[in-house]
């Protein structure tokens, strides 16, 4: 299994960190703005290949190393604004960055996933199949996994049941407007009621990431766990749920945007688009979530 991280910045650093201890990555290259740039931790990464079970073959590289690679994880982005408060600011910048690495990616290793973690995700996921030419299935975000990780984190507190065992969504955009499907959230078939405070935590949870962003500057381990986890799913063939950014066809009406339904994950990227049932409520704001990205994206286009 042969995986390229494009962007050694905190994130791209902690995923390359994660994936040398998972023993799952048979080889793994880093690739920055230049290879001197991710020397160190390269060596860093090699240095402790003793303390972990299979040893990966680690290497620093340029696009050209990528080729024949099985998973690319993007993590490069333009700077981050200090106080940054609205990731589609980023989109502009980011569309331009990756308009440059991704059709030659792809001419390198055209049977690899992509697994999107710049932001805007959503953005930046209908980019890349629209640089590239890749089948849906072979581009995904992490979209609101990391937000849903959060809010299960907050149900479980409250009704006191193991994390894992508890099934909620957060869904949309990765961004203001994503929203909780609280009609399907459910802990041993037993139904978690839409409560007040329970909308309360999904919006707690949807500001996580900004309160992280307050304490240090950025957020890196959990996001860097998440796209882990989707590369683990696709390397194994789990064909595990989870809710990523996709490409949305037909899904209450709305086409070729993309924004974070359950999906599984398995050796083909995106194995199957689940479709939940949305109540009303949830159904206007997965729509309103649509029109927010849809906008974004026509507004990041390349002149």
């Amino acid at each position: 299994m042969k995986v390229s991280v494009i962007g050694l910045g905190s994130v791209g650093s902690s995923l390359a960190f994660v994936l040398a201890i998972r023993n799952f990555v048979r080889e793994l290259v880093l690739v920055g703005r230049t290879r001197e740039s991710v020397m160190g931790d390269v060596l860093d990464l090699r240095h402790g290949q003793l303390f972990v079970e299979s040893p990966t073959q680690i290497t620093a590289g340029t696009v050209t190393e990528t080729a024949g690679s099985d998973i690319i994880a993007v993590c490069a982005s333009v700077p981050t604004p200090k106080g940054l408060r609205n990731r589609l600011d980023l989109a502009k910048g980011n569309v331009a960055l990756i308009r440059d690495l991704m059709p030659e990616l792809a001419r390198l290793s055209p049977d690899s996933k992509i697994v999107m973690v710049s932001n805007p995700v959503d953005v930046l996921v209908h980019y890349a199949l629209e640089f590239t030419g890749f089948r849906a299935n072979q581009v995904l975000g992490t979209g609101t996994l990391v937000d849903s990780s959060r809010f299960r984190q907050l149900l479980a507190e409250e009704v006191r049941i193991h994390s894992e065992d508890i099934r909620a969504y957060i869904l949309g955009e990765h961004g203001d407007s994503q929203f909780p499907a609280m009609s399907c959230a459910e802990a041993g078939g037993e139904p978690l009621d839409p409560t007040p405070a329970r909308y309360a935590l999904a919006d707690q949870a949807s500001r996580a990431g900004y309160e992280v962003v307050l304490h240090k500057g950025h957020t890196n381990y959990a996001i860097a766990l998440a796209a882990a986890e989707i590369i683990h799913c696709i390397a194994h063939d789990d064909k595990r749920t989870m809710p990523v950014s996709l490409r949305v066809d037909g899904f209450l009406g709305v086409n070729d945007v993309c924004l974070s339904l359950p999906a599984v994950i398995g050796g083909n990227g995106i194995e199957r688009v689940l479709h939940p049932r949305l109540d009303e409520r949830e159904q206007q704001a997965f729509l309103a979530s649509a029109e927010v990205v849809r906008k974004a994206i026509a507004s990041a286009r390349p002149d």
